[in-house]
């Protein structure tokens, strides 16, 4: 439990079978200079490794489970279970904070926003930074702002925790811009920290699997902004696709 004046914040880490990347993740969320802090991570019961590393910082951390799971995002229900601050953010193994002062520096934007968001910088596997993101956060957001694509990744943005609701798991990779559409919807003050706060390592499973990870995102625009908008809305995605492809020769999802 989290007993300090400043905001709360539960910083949730899901990962399985990810040694050469849990580490770095993890360092990067104990090195915060923000002290109300509440670390979690959930584990899949790795087999290489990762869970040696972890043991490690284990007397850092609020909870540690190490387990089967039905996913990535049934193990980021179990996490969300057990948070106790006053906001929620899932870093994921490969992923990390801007800086030693990123989450600091977002709850100083501005008091008791019931969602936080910023920039991300794109990392490749060999920890060559990529640039931005090729979906730039906006200036603002609600939660209509998904419609040309997820403008916000899920590492940049700090969720009120009364409004995190658990992941729809019908959507096996891309249920976290559904869960972000669903708080943004009950939320009434956003507000964009301008600034980089996370650092995303490219790939995983929505990459490996991308077919079904597009199928899923086409699903969840037709469900909360309508099928025939969500079509016209696709030649737009398309389009910008192709000529940042053009200009970059990468995507940078």
């Amino acid at each position: 439990m989290i007993q300090n004046t400043q905001p709360g914040l539960t910083v949730i880490t899901v990962v399985y079978n990810n040694v050469q990347d849990i580490e770095r993740t993890m360092l990067s969320v104990l090195g915060q200079s923000y002290p109300a802090i509440e670390y979690i991570v959930v584990d899949g019961q790795s087999t290489d490794g990762t869970l040696q590393v972890i043991e490690q910082y284990k007397p850092k951390l609020a909870k540690l489970i190490s387990e089967k799971d039905k996913g990535i995002y049934d193990a980021m229900n179990k996490g969300l279970a057990l948070a106790s601050g006053d906001y929620v953010i899932f870093m994921n193994s490969g992923d990390e904070f801007f800086d030693a002062d990123t989450v600091a520096t977002v709850f100083a934007a501005a008091d008791n926003a019931d969602i936080y968001y910023g920039e991300t910088e794109m990392i490749a596997g060999n920890g060559e930074s990529l640039g931005q993101r090729r979906h730039k956060a906006p200036e603002k957001f609600t939660w209509r702002g998904f419609k040309y694509g997820m403008s916000i990744s899920h590492q940049a943005i700090y969720v009120r925790r009364a409004l995190a609701e658990p992941y729809d798991m019908q959507y096996q990779l891309s249920a976290d811009i559904e869960w972000i559409i669903r708080a943004a919807k009950k939320a009434k003050k956003i507000i964009n920290v301008n600034r980089y706060v996370a650092k995303y390592l490219v790939g995983g499973m929505s990459k490996k699997k991308h077919r079904q990870s597009l199928q899923e995102r086409f699903a969840i625009m037709k469900r909360y902004y309508g099928l025939i908008p969500t079509i016209l809305n696709h030649f737009v995605i398309a389009f910008n696709l192709a000529w940042y492809w053009l200009k970059n020769k990468r995507t940078n999802d």
